[in-house]
């Protein structure tokens, strides 16, 4: 069952449910899937996954925004349409998958110093595409080639 195929499923059971805000957050991602359809970078599954997660990433980032305006109301919707979405999302991975990772693409291109952060950064979030947080890999990275 291809990603589309699974949202118009659970788009049709949120219906039947009267759950509205989760019905935003689905249309939100069908809307999404159909603007890449139709746009030059084409619809493949790695398209998907990049529009879901800068779908997450923005919803996430308002929320932040409404939380330091003191309005939690708004943060709580954003969050859980956040949280729906990521569902839909590959399995995230740990720090410690992480970590390992970057231990073997550090030993990969031979990185020694922080100046090689360009090298590592590059073949690492090429290979945790989808799977981890840039943000994460970056510290990540940083911290380790800093304790070289």
């Amino acid at each position: 069952m291809t990603l589309e195929e699974k949202i118009n499923a659970d788009i049709k059971t949120a219906m039947l449910a009267k759950e509205a805000k989760k019905l935003e957050a689905l249309r939100a991602v069908k809307s999404a899937i159909l603007l890449l359809k139709t746009s030059a970078e084409g619809h493949t599954t790695e398209s998907e996954t990049k529009a879901l997660q800068k779908m997450v990433k923005q919803r996430k980032e308002t929320a932040e925004l409404y939380i330091t305006q003191n309005r939690a109301d708004l943060a709580v919707d954003e969050t859980f349409q956040a949280n729906i979405i990521e569902a839909y999302l590959p399995k995230q991975m740990s720090e410690d998958e992480i970590k390992a990772e970057l231990t073997a693409i550090i030993a990969q291109v031979g990185a020694s110093s922080p100046a090689d952060m360009g090298k590592v950064m590059g073949v690492a979030t090429k290979a945790m595409a989808g799977k981890a947080d840039g943000k994460l890999i970056s510290s990540m990275v940083k911290e380790m080639l800093s304790n070289k």
